[in-house]
This record gives C-alpha cells, structure tokens and sequence, in this order.
C-alpha cells in the first residue's frame, strides 16, 4: 500500500513531506514546552485541559504547514534553460583572480539526493496504515460488542439516569444500557453517545456511588469529549513517532478526567462516596482506549483532587517550568540547526549563479611567439580539455531538445524536480502529444501518474470507442483495476452499463461479465450497484437458485439483504418443515432477531399457533420457553400471546434477583 501512495507523490510533494515530518521533531518538542509552561501557570484544571488541546491543535497543524512551505518553494524553483552561447556550456572558472584552462563546468547539483527522504516518507506512511489499522479495529470491535452484547438497563436505573441527565442540563439524545464487556461505566458514541452500565457496577456500588459514577459519564458528553478522544487518536495515527505527541495525549486525558470528577461531585455533593466508588473501580480497571470510562486516569491523583488534600503542587509546577523552558531551549536550537541543513532554494540558484557568471568570462588571447615545450604541453591538456567541453555540450544540447519538445506540447514553466520526474518516467513530447490528440490535457503530474500506471494513447482511443469519455484521474484509476474496453464490453452484452466509477467499483469486487449474465438469466433486473452489492455478499446463481427452488419469491436487493443476516436454504427448509410460509422479507426478520427453528418447535410443544409476525414480538419481547413455563406454574393458562408479552414488560413474574 505504500509503495502505491508513493508512486502517486509528485517528487515535490515528496521532498516537502520529507522535511516536514523531519522539522516536526523540533517542533513538537518545542510546542510540547510550550504547552508544559503554560500549564505549569495555570490552577484551574479546565484551563490546562484547554492550553493542552490547543497545543495538539498546533501540532496538528504545524506538519501541514511545513509542507506547504516546503511544496510551494520547489514549484518555485528555477527551470532548464538553454545557454545563452557556447562559453557557458565551456567555462573559464577563476581561482584567486587567475583564468584557467578551459574545462567542465562545474556542476551545482539543485536538487539533492532522496533516498533518505523516501526511506523516511515509507517508513512514516507503514506507521501511519499500523497505527489506523488498530484504532479501525478498536472501533469496529466496540461497535460489535455494542450491537451484540448490550442491552437497555431497567425502568428505574432509566428514571435515575434521565434525572442526572436534567440534572447536568444535557438534552441530546442518550442511550443507556448494561453490559458485561466493560468493568467500569463508560461512553461510546459521538452524534449518538451511549452510556453503559456494566453488572458489577450497578450491583456493586451504592445509590450514591452509582450516580455519581454516572454524572461523571454524562460530563463527558456535556464537555463533547468523545470528539476531542477521536480527534487524540488521528492526532496519535499520524505523528506516532514523536514521544512529545504520546506525552500531550496522557496530560490531556488525565486532565478531562480531574474536570470530570469536578462535575461529578459538584452534581451529587458526596466527594467521600465518589472517591470509594473510585477506588472500588480501580480493582476492575479494564476499558478500550476509544471509551470514556470513569476508572481511567491515575486513581490517587484523582482520589486527592475529589477529596481536597494539599499536595506539593507549586513544587511540580515550578519543576515542570524550568523542565519546559530548558525542553523549549533546546528545541529551537535543534530547529535552526535543521533550517541551516535545509537550505531554501534561493540560496541554491544563487549558487548557479555564480557558476553561470564564470562560466561566461572571455578566452584568454592567444599567444603569437612561438610556444615552447611547457607551453605545448598546455596546448595538449586544452585540446583534451575542449574535446571534453564539447561532449558536455552535446549532453546539454540534449536537455535542451527535450525541454523544447516539452513546451511545444505546452508544458511550459516546469520545474527542475519536475522536468527530472517527467524524463525518468519516460514522459515524451510524443506521449503527450498523442493524449492530446484524444482530447486529454493533463498536466505535470498525472502525465507522470498515467505514465507509471502505463495508461498510453492506445488505451485511450479503446476506451473512447467503446462508448467511455474518461478524465485523466479516471483513467488512472481504470488502468491500475486492470479494466479496458473489452471488459467494458462484455459487461453491457450481459445487460448493464456502468458510468467510470462504478465500472471501476465492479472490477475491484471482481465481477466478471459471465457473472452478471448468470444473474440475469434467472430472471434479475440488476442495476451496477446492486451487482456490485450482490458480489460483495458473495450471492451466487446458485444462491438464488436454491432460494427458488424453496418457493421463496426474491429480488436483488431482498437477495443481498437475506445473504447479510446469513439466511442459507437450510434454515429456510426448516422454518417451512414446521408448517411456516415466510416470505423474503420476514425471513430477513425472523433472522435480524435470531428466532431459530428451535425456538418455534418450542413455542408451537407449548399449544401456541403463532403466526411469523407473532413468533417475531414473541422474541423481541424476550417470551421464552422458560418464561411461559413459569406463568403455567403461577397458575396462568390458556394466556395469549398478547397476555404474556404483557407480563414480561411489566416484570410481574420476574423475580428479585432479575430485578
């Protein structure tokens, strides 16, 4: 995946990301001081937390605007030119006010070496796809559990948390719900935030305790926390490899949670109740990195603040001051060092300058005695020294050719990093002279895109026959998905016509046009999205076939839904063996809530003759078996459906331990 990123980055974009990534060291360690001194000043726990988000804020930022620097200084660069006269291509440099025999221009290379800066770039772009690639997986492993190992807390925990929510001024929308994933109340969620409430917390804890766990959540949510957490992981993605980074993350944290216990106190006025409720939580310390979980952050720190004891704090301020002005120091020494190695590239064309200036000094005169045999010697060097002069010159004439092809076909203005990409991608005035012809215009860089992913005229002009009229970024796109005019073809003989984009989605998913004949020979009017749908969710013509051969009626998009919630013609064969005739959509219903073959057996062994609609409030409901049994053994029988969903909403026949 890198090695791909890497070919779409122009060489300037390249260099300048390089050195941002390299001046963000200094800068990170100098923001970080900054923001240890500021904090060092401030009493009020909301103002560190502030000074502290801001100052990731400005790191954040502080890399982009490196690259910009950086970026739009090389597209400032100087271009090729052709010299003015021979004299500059066989130069005449000058040692200390003496003219010497004629040689080689020195060159002043303008563009320095990249393998460093490449190495560097592959090696930050691998951490960035580790450390996205965790915090994706943490997110999708909280959404799982939240979908499949939660459930709504009980009417009075419900009444309890509404009241704190009033309490705390907070009218969004709030979920609250049991679980028991976590060890400690938490939050999940953004635009709809969820509070859990894991088991050992609501019977482990005191009233008290409980609500001012739960106060402590519901500050997260009035404080919009979740968002600045997210906003602290991408942060962590993308600058993983400065420590100052990491540091800022842990001190804001700890700091969200010292406002938050503020709060929470503040709201229920009992700071002894919180601070044991803490320390009862710390023995069940355990919650995902992506929660805002009321057990986090260091607990004696978090114990001393809620109760108000004393602590040598204008000792560690004055500490950490000193620490952030020395950390400060020495970052700004770091970064002129740095800004000394990288040199603007003014400073290099002038430079080139000076070479140019002696590479036009007059030839010396020639002499008119008669020379002797040192001087002969001489006139043999120069001789060699002007045969080599002129190979130089030749060379240069060369550059200057391909420069003159370039803006013939109007790439006029180009830079050196750019002009040294377009010639080592084998970019020709006749490549893009024959993109021209088909209509295409591209510039720089994606002539260079389209060159390395070997998009050539020739595949253009069968695009374009074929019926496409793709831009220069499509056809990148389409090149690199391996997709060309005869896959095209075959996809509209089989019965659907893509635009570009969902020409190029269909290939990534691997659909073949024998696929979607397949499809549409058994009787589907398909659309591009829901071929590209059905490949995804693996349906098969054989799927569709087996599903007719059971009598169920189907689309494509009941197809992709009944192949989502895993609805195989087994388990249709079984829920028509016990007399059933679902049809598509309340199959996809009977298995969105896990009603199983086994659940029905047991509802109908019970005496009920239930249809699907019933069987499906029956297990929404959570009417068990157990439960039905349970009403016969208080004496209630021959009750209705109605009747017992009733029950099992009010709890009549739950018992103590399930209230």
């Amino acid at each position: 995946m890198t090695t791909a990123i890497m070919n779409w980055l122009s060489p300037n974009a390249l260099h300048a990301t390089g050195w941002a990534l390299v001046h963000f060291l200094w800068q990170g360690t100098a923001l970080a001081a900054l923001a240890a001194v500021a904090m060092a000043l401030c009493r009020r726990t909301s103002a560190r937390y502030v000074v502290a988000v801001c100052a990731l804020g400005l790191m954040s930022l502080a890399p982009l605007a490196t690259f910009v620097f950086y970026y739009a200084q090389q597209n400032a660069g100087l271009s090729y030119s052709a010299p003015a006269s021979p004299s500059a291509a066989v130069g005449w440099p000058i040692v200390m006010g003496h003219i010497v025999a004629p040689g080689p221009v020195p060159q002043v290379s303008l563009a320095p070496s990249r393998d460093e800066i490449v190495w560097l770039v592959e090696a930050w772009l691998a951490g960035v796809a580790l450390f996205s690639l965790r915090s994706a997986g943490g997110f999708l492993l909280l959404e799982r559990k939240r979908r499949k190992q939660s459930s709504i807390v009980n009417a009075r925990m419900l009444n309890l948390c509404y009241d704190l929510q009033d309490r705390l001024g907070i009218h969004r929308a709030i979920e609250y719900c049991e679980c028991k994933w976590l060890q400690a109340p938490a939050v999940i969620g953004w635009f709809r935030p969820i509070v859990f409430l894991p088991v050992n917390a609501l019977t482990g804890l005191s009233e008290d305790q409980l609500q001012a766990i739960i106060a402590h959540e519901l500050a997260h949510i009035r404080r919009y926390d979740p968002f600045v957490n997210v906003f602290q992981v991408c942060v962590e993605s993308l600058l993983f490899y400065h420590p100052a980074i990491w540091w800022l993350n842990k001190r804001i944290r700890a700091e969200r949670e010292h406002c938050c216990d503020e709060i929470a106190v503040t709201v229920c006025g009992n700071a002894v109740e919180y601070a044991r409720a803490l320390t009862l939580m710390e023995e069940w310390r355990s919650a995902p990195v992506l929660v805002m979980a009321a057990n986090r952050g260091p607990l004696t720190e978090r114990i001393i603040r809620v109760l108000g004891i004393k602590t040598l704090s204008a000792g560690m301020r004055s500490v950490g001051l000193t620490g952030g002005l020395l950390c400060l120091a020495a970052a700004l020494l770091s970064g002129n060092a740095l800004l000394d190695l990288a040199r603007p590239a003014s400073a290099r064309a002038a430079a080139r300058m000076q070479v140019a200036t002696r590479a036009e000094s007059p030839r010396p005169p020639a002499s008119k005695t008669k020379p002797s045999a040192s001087q002969a010697a001489t006139s043999e060097q120069t001789e060699t020294s002007t045969k080599t002069a002129t190979a130089t010159a030749a060379s240069t004439t060369t550059a200057t050719s391909y420069i003159d092809g370039m803006k013939s076909v109007g790439l006029t203005d180009l830079s050196v990093d750019t002009l040294i990409a377009l010639k080592v991608q084998d970019v020709t005035p006749e490549y893009v002279r024959g993109l021209q012809e088909q209509g295409l215009h591209p510039d720089a860089e994606k002539l260079i895109g389209m060159r390395v992913q070997g998009v050539s005229p020739e595949y253009v002009r069968d695009l374009r026959a074929a019926g496409l009229n793709p831009s220069a970024d499509q056809l990148i796109g389409l090149k690199v998905q391996g997709v060309d005019a005869e896959y095209y073809r075959g996809l509209k003989q089989a019965g659907i016509d893509p635009d570009i984009d969902r020409l190029i989605g269909l290939q990534v998913q691997g659909v073949t046009p024998e696929y979607v004949s397949q499809l549409r020979a058994a009787g589907l009017a398909l659309t591009a999205d829901q071929v590209i749908a059905m490949k995804v969710q693996d349906v098969t013509p054989e799927y569709l076939k087996a599903m007719r051969e059971q009598g169920i009626d189907v689309n494509a998009d009941s197809l992709i839904a009944m192949k989502v919630q895993d609805v195989t013609p087994e388990y249709v064969r079984q829920i028509k063996a016990l007399g059933l005739k679902p049809s598509a959509n309340e199959l996809i219903s009977l298995r969105v809530q896990d009603v199983t073959p086994e659940y029905v057996k047991a509802l109908q062994s019970a005496g009920f003759a239930l249809s699907i609609s019933d069987i499906i409030s029956a297990k929404v409901q959570d009417v068990t078996p157990e439960f039905i049994a349970r009403a016969r053994q208080h004496g209630f029988k021959d009750l209705s459906l109605q009747k017992l969903i009733r029950l099992r909403q009010l709890g009549i026949l739950d018992s103590k331990a399930d209230l």
